[in-house]
C-alpha cells in the first residue's frame, strides 16, 4: 500500500479546529459573525464558567430548514461564496463554511433553527464531530446554538486555556467588537446568569461608539479621499494609551487587527502623541471589496491591502484634518521620513526639491504625482509614488494609486495640503523661532509664531527636557551627580529599605547615591546634578515608589517610568516666576530634544491658536 491518504473527516474537521478555534472567544466570534451574515437584529450571547462550561448564542435570523441545518455542519459547505469571482468580493463576515463543522468537532454541539414562513423549527445534536442527530423542535424564527465541555476531547488544548476572568473578558471583547461594527442591532451578554453588557441598537455609529466605549469625549472625522471614505471617533490626546488595545479598527465592517493601520491612526496626532501610544476611539475605514483581502488569516481577523502604503498614509492626512481643528493639534509635518513610515521612496534619477514629497499615487506629466506635495524648486524624477517641483513632471516608476486615483474625469486628486500650511516639529529650530511674549499666571508661557499664537505648559515643557536629558544620559551611563554636604536621611518602609538595597547599582546610574541606614531608613549621599531644585527625600521616595510597582520586571524595563517621575519633581513647576531669558532659553532647549509634543506623563506641551481663528473669534 502508499504511503499517502487521506485524512478521515473527524480527524480534518480537528485540524481545522486548531486553526479556526483558539479559545472561547473564538467560537463566539464565529457564531455572532453568522447570526449578523443570517440578518439578525437582536443577538444573546451567554456563557458560564468564561465560555468553557457552556456558550449559547441565539439570534433572530433568517433560519434554516433542516436541509441546510445538516449541510451547515458539513466542512466547506456555505452560503456565502459560490465562484473564484466571489472569494475577490466578499462582503460578508464568514465565507469558507468551516467554522461549524470545527465547533462541532471539539464540542457538544446543539442546534436549534427555524426558517422564516416554516411551521416547525429543527434541532440537531453533534457529539465531538460525529453524525448529527436531527429531531423536529418547535422554537422562534431565528438561530440558537449551545456549545458545551469546549475542547472535552481534545484535553491538551484545555490546558492552554486561561482563568475564568480572562476568557470572559476576551469574549466580552468580541462582543463589543461585533456592537461597533453593527450599531443597528441590540446585543446582551449574559455571564454565569446575569447580564454583564447590553448594547442596545442606535441609529448611528458615534452614539455606538459613545455608548459602547466609555469615553466622555470622542471626536467625530469623517472624510473621503479618492476611493477611500473613513469615519471614526476619537479621544483628545491625553487619553492615549500605551499600546492600541482600545482602539477599534474596522476595514469595510470587519473588525480588524493591524499595526500598521494603528499607526496610522497614531500619526494624525502629529507630534502630541509620542511613539508607542495610541488613542482611545474605533475607526471605520471602507473601500472597494476588490482592493481589500479578507481570505488571509485563519480567524479573518487581518487584511491585506492592495496598496497599503497609500491607505496608510489616506488615512492619517484625512483624519488629521479633523484632529487639528478639535484638539488643536499642530499640523502635520510635510516630509514623513522613511523611518517614520517607509513610504516615499526617493527616485534613482534624483530626489524631490526643497520641501518636495513624494505623493501616494503614480506621476501625471506636467505636474506633481496625485496627492502629492509640489516642492520649492529642483527637478525630480519620480521613484515610488512619484514627485515633481513647482512647474517640474514627474514620472512615477511605481504606482500605489489606490486612495489618490484618478477619477474617470480625468485630472489628479487635489493636493495633499495647502503648502502654505505650518509644520511643526519636522525639524531642528520651531519653538526658538516662536517670539516670547509673556508668562501667563506662572504657569504659560505664551508666544507668538508666523501662523498663531502658542501657548506652553512650562512645567510640561521643563519636565519634557529633564526627563529627554536624563534618558540620554542614563543610556550613556553618564548622569552626572550632585554630593550632598551633609547626607539627608530619609524614613522608609523596611520593604522599600530592601528595594533601594537591591537596586543601589541601578539607582547609581541615575545619579542618586543611597545607602541603608537601619531597618526603616536610608541616607542620600548624592542626587543628579540636573535635579538639585529637587527635594532629595522626594526622589527616593519616587524611586522607591516606582521600583515596587515594577518589582516584577526587570529595572530596565522601569527606567523610564522612574526617569519620568524623577523629571517631574526636578523641573520648572506651575507657579515659578520665569525671567526672559530662561523663558526663551527653555523654548531653544525643546529643539534640542527628538519627542516635544507631550511631557513623559502624556499631557500635552502646547497649544496653538491660529490667527484665522483668533479673528473670527474677535469678530474681524
Amino acid at each position: 500500500m502508499g504511503k499517502i491518504h487521506l485524512l478521515s473527516s473527524d480527524l480534518a474537521n480537528q485540524i481545522a479546529a486548531g486553526e479556526v478555534v483558539e479559545r472561547p472567544a473564538s467560537v463566539v466570534k464565529e457564531l455572532v459573525e453568522n447570526a449578523l451574515d443570517a440578518g439578525a437584529t437582536r443577538i444573546r450571547v451567554e456563557i458560564d464558567a468564561g465560555g468553557m462550561g457552556r456558550i449559547r448564542v441565539t439570534d433572530d435570523g433568517a433560519g434554516m430548514d433542516e436541509a441546510d441545518a445538516r449541510l451547515s455542519l458539513q466542512r466547506h459547505a456555505t452560503s456565502k461564496i459560490a465562484t473564484l469571482e466571489d472569494l475577490a468580493r466578499i462582503a460578508s463576515f464568514g465565507f469558507r463554511g468551516e467554522a461549524l463543522p470545527s465547533i462541532g468537532s471539539v464540542s457538544r454541539l446543539t442546534m436549534t433553527t427555524r426558517a422564516r414562513g416554516a411551521d416547525e423549527g429543527t434541532e440537531l445534536v453533534v457529539d465531538g464531530g460525529g453524525e448529527p442527530r436531527v429531531k423536529p423542535a418547535g422554537c422562534a424564527v431565528g438561530t440558537s446554538i449551545e456549545v458545551a465541555e469546549l475542547f472535552f476531547n481534545v484535553p491538551a488544548r484545555r490546558k492552554f486555556l486561561k482563568a475564568t476572568a480572562t476568557e470572559s473578558a476576551h469574549v466580552g471583547e468580541v462582543v463589543l467588537m461585533a456592537a461597533l461594527a453593527r450599531p443597528a442591532v441590540s446585543f446582551t451578554l449574559v455571564r454565569d446568569g446575569k447580564v454583564a453588557r447590553e448594547y442596545l441598537r442606535v441609529g448611528t455609529r458615534k452614539e455606538r461608539a459613545l455608548s459602547a466605549i466609555g469615553e466622555d469625549r470622542l471626536e467625530a472625522c469623517v472624510g473621503e479621499r479618492g476611493r477611500m471614505r473613513l469615519e471614526a471617533y476619537l479621544s483628545p490626546p491625553e487619553r492615549a494609551r500605551a499600546g492600541a488595545v482600545a482602539l477599534h479598527l474596522f476595514v469595510n465592517g470587519r473588525p480588524v487587527k493591524d499595526r500598521q493601520l494603528a499607526r496610522a491612526v497614531a500619526h494624525a496626532y502629529a507630534s502630541v502623541l509620542e511613539p508607542g501610544r495610541y488613542p482611545v476611539g474605533v475607526a471605520y475605514i471602507e473601500l472597494p471589496l476588490e482592493l481589500v483581502d479578507v481570505n488571509v488569516h485563519p480567524q479573518k481577523a487581518e487584511v491585506r491591502f492592495a496598496d497599503g502604503r497609500a491607505t496608510f498614509d489616506a488615512v492619517s492626512r484625512e483624519l488629521h484634518l479633523a484632529l487639528a481643528k478639535a484638539f488643536a493639534i499642530p499640523a502635520l509635518s510635510a516630509r514623513p521620513t522613511g523611518k517614520q513610515w517607509g513610504l516615499g521612496q526617493q527616485g534613482a534619477g534624483g530626489g524631490a526639491g526643497a520641501g518636495g514629497w513624494a505623493g501616494a499615487g503614480r506621476g501625471a506629466s506636467g505636474g506633481a504625482g496625485a496627492g502629492g506635495w509640489a516642492g520649492a524648486g529642483g527637478g525630480a524624477s519620480g521613484g515610488a509614488g512619484g514627485s515633481a517641483t513647482a512647474g517640474g513632471a514627474a514620472d512615477g516608476n511605481e504606482g500605489w494609486g489606490l486612495a489618490y486615483a484618478v477619477s474617470a474625469g480625468g485630472g489628479g486628486a487635489p493636493a495633499l495640503a495647502d503648502s502654505a500650511t505650518g509644520t511643526l516639529f519636522e525639524g531642528p529650530g520651531f519653538y526658538a523661532g516662536l517670539r516670547y511674549l509673556a508668562q501667563v499666571r506662572a504657569m504659560f508661557l505664551v508666544c507668538e509664531g508666523e501662523d498663531g499664537l502658542y501657548v506652553l505648559d512650562q512645567h510640561a515643557a521643563a519636565e519634557r527636557v529633564t526627563f529627554e536629558r536624563l534618558r540620554k544620559g542614563y543610556q550613556a551611563r553618564a548622569i552626572a551627580s550632585q554630593r550632598l554636604l551633609i547626607p539627608e536621611v530619609v524614613e522608609v518602609a523596611p520593604t522599600e529599605v530592601a528595594t533601594l538595597e537591591e537596586h543601589a547599582e541601578d539607582a547609581l546610574r541615575l545619579g542618586l547615591e543611597v545607602r541603608a541606614v537601619g531597618a526603616s531608613a536610608v541616607a542620600v549621599h548624592a542626587v543628579p546634578r540636573l535635579l538639585t531644585r529637587a527635594s532629595p527625600e522626594r526622589l527616593v521616595r519616587d524611586l522607591a515608589a516606582e521600583l515596587g510597582r515594577a518589582a516584577k520586571r526587570p529595572f530596565g524595563d522601569a527606567a523610564d517610568l522612574v526617569l519620568a517621575t524623577m523629571a517631574c519633581h526636578g523641573s520648572v513647576r506651575a507657579g515659578d516666576r520665569l525671567a526672559d531669558d530662561e523663558a526663551t532659553a527653555l523654548l531653544r532647549a525643546l529643539d534640542t530634544i527628538d519627542f516635544a509634543g507631550h511631557c513623559p506623563h502624556g499631557r500635552p506641551v502646547v497649544m496653538r491658536l491660529g490667527f484665522d481663528e483668533l479673528e473670527r473669534r474677535v469678530g474681524r
